[in-house]
């Protein structure tokens, strides 16, 4: 069982950057892959970025490469996404969520535990 809490959100001009934070229990963390996901109000939730048990593989949509970042730190049981050059289209509610088979996927149906999201506002 991993249960997951997510911190970090808020809100900022467009351009400036925040960093999300997804704390997490149980002695298991390093073994889940860990992905980040952001649902805005009345869209389906959407694939943002994964990475991989050990850190050392990630994947970004398409629509956010290049400006956010998705690291963890097993000692801290932590996951991370930094987010830079913000825009308002990346306005939504951030959820962090883990994934047993440890590796990479953008698929909402493989992840086994979700945390309870953080509101991330862009203003233009």
């Amino acid at each position: 069982q991993v249960q997951l809490v997510e911190s970090g959100g808020g809100l900022v001009q467009a351009g400036g950057s925040l960093r999300l934070s997804c704390a997490a229990s149980g002695r298991t963390f390093s073994s889940y892959a860990m992905g980040w996901f952001r649902q805005a109000p009345g869209a389906e939730r959407e694939f943002v970025a994964t990475i991989s048990w050990s850190g050392g593989s990630t994947y970004y949509a398409d629509s956010v490469k290049g400006r956010f970042t998705i690291s963890r730190d097993n000692a801290k049981n932590t996951v991370y996404l930094q987010m830079n050059s913000l825009k308002p289209e990346d306005t939504a509610v951030y959820y962090c969520a883990a994934h047993d088979s440890g590796t990479l996927s953008v698929s909402y149906y493989e992840y086994d535990y979700w945390g309870q999201g953080t509101q991330v506002t862009v203003s233009s």
